[in-house]
Formats: C-alpha cells, sequence, structure tokens
C-alpha cells in the first residue's frame, strides 16, 4: 500500500500524493451525490474514507486514520438513514428541511463540546495529531456535517462550509495539497448545494399518494 502516499505529480510547486488524490476526488463525487440528494453518496463517501484509512495507516498517521474510521461509519448510518427516509417523497430521494432551533443548539454544542474533547485528546497523544486545535475542528465538523446530511438537513451545507474555512490552510500546511485544493472546489459545490437544497425545503416534500408509483 505504500505507493498510496507515493508522489503523483508537482502541481505548483506543491507535491501531490496519490492517496491525497483519489481519496478526496471520491469524496468530492460523494458530495456531488449529497447535492442530488442521491443515496450514492454515503458509499462514495465511505469508499473515500476507506482509501484515506489505508494511506494514513501506512503512514502511521493514527489520528488521520482514526478519522476515517469515524468518517466510515456515520456514511453507514447516512446510508440507513437515508434508506428509511427516501420512500416518502413523490421522486423517491430523501426529504430536506431546515433544522429546528433545538437541534441546530444541540448541533452547536456537541461541534463544542467534541471539539473540546478531542483537542484534549490530540494534545495528551501528540502523535495523534501535528495540529491538535484545528485537527479537532474539522474531526468533529466533518462527523456534525455528515450527521446532519443523514437528517436531510439544509444546515450540513453551512458545516461543511465552516470546516472548509479551516481545512484549506491546514492541508497546505501539513503537505496535503490536493486536499487543499479540492477543499476550494468544495467551497463552490456547497454554495451551489446550499442553494438547490434551500429552494427544495421551501418548496416542501410532496407525499406519495396512496395508490400511486413513487
Amino acid at each position: 500500500m505504500n505507493w498510496l502516499n507515493s508522489q503523483a505529480f508537482t502541481l505548483f510547486d506543491q507535491q501531490i500524493k496519490w492517496s491525497d488524490m483519489i481519496g478526496n476526488v471520491i469524496g468530492l463525487i460523494g458530495l456531488a451525490f449529497g447535492w442530488h440528494r442521491s443515496i450514492w453518496s454515503w458509499p462514495t463517501q465511505f469508499l473515500s474514507g476507506l482509501i484515506l484509512f489505508a494511506a494514513f495507516a501506512t503512514a502511521h498517521l493514527s489520528g488521520s486514520a482514526g478519522k476515517q474510521i469515524v468518517v466510515m461509519v456515520v456514511a453507514g448510518y447516512g446510508w440507513w438513514q437515508w434508506n428509511r427516509g427516501r420512500g416518502g417523497t413523490e421522486d423517491g430521494h430523501i426529504a430536506v428541511r431546515f433544522a429546528t432551533w433545538r437541534e441546530r443548539a444541540v448541533l452547536l454544542a456537541v461541534a463544542a463540546a467534541g471539539t473540546i474533547a478531542v483537542a484534549a485528546l490530540f494534545k495528551a497523544y501528540p502523535s495523534l495529531s501535528w495540529d491538535p486545535w484545528p485537527d479537532a475542528y474539522i474531526f468533529v465538523g466533518t462527523v456534525v456535517a455528515m450527521y446532519a446530511q443523514a437528517r436531510g438537513m439544509v444546515e450540513f451545507w453551512l458545516a461543511w462550509l465552516l470546516v472548509d474555512a479551516v481545512g484549506v490552510p491546514l492541508n497546505f500546511a501539513n503537505g496535503f495539497a490536493f486536499s487543499g485544493f479540492v477543499y476550494v472546489l468544495y467551497g463552490a459545490l456547497v454554495l451551489w448545494g446550499l442553494r438547490d437544497w434551500w429552494l427544495r425545503s421551501r418548496r416542501g416534500p410532496r407525499p406519495v399518494l396512496e395508490g400511486a408509483t413513487a
């Protein structure tokens, strides 16, 4: 598996690793599927997490590898959740909505408490992370965003924007340049996805009529 961490090419004086490129391109595709409310968003995100886990594990980056395990678990939850919910709309896709104020408060509280807890873990075991606080922020923010996506909340796009704001400079600083470039693309895709889900949430789900074919 060492080839995953070998150099693929150089872009703008930045060394691009195969693992960084392949895993993040697949992750970008998964986010695009999420924009279209496709159930395939979840196995695609799972595959991205699997590739990045293998790459980080072989590079002895246990903290980053552990993050991918959590990503894969949440992707499994998202697959299950969307399979449960997509039958309730006319087009067979998941219905989207804005979170309630209580749900927003819970997400923010979990994000804040989770970031503090994970950062404390990283600081206690420095081998898990080179930058404890931003790494913890991105780790917890990613989980919160994926959970909100699994629940069909429009706010999941906003969570991705907040992750992007720290993820771009952190990835460039840590030598994962392709992740930095992809995070910039994530930002554009997130804005388009946010607009699409926002409009769909205002229209509301169209229920399947009894006796009609979904």
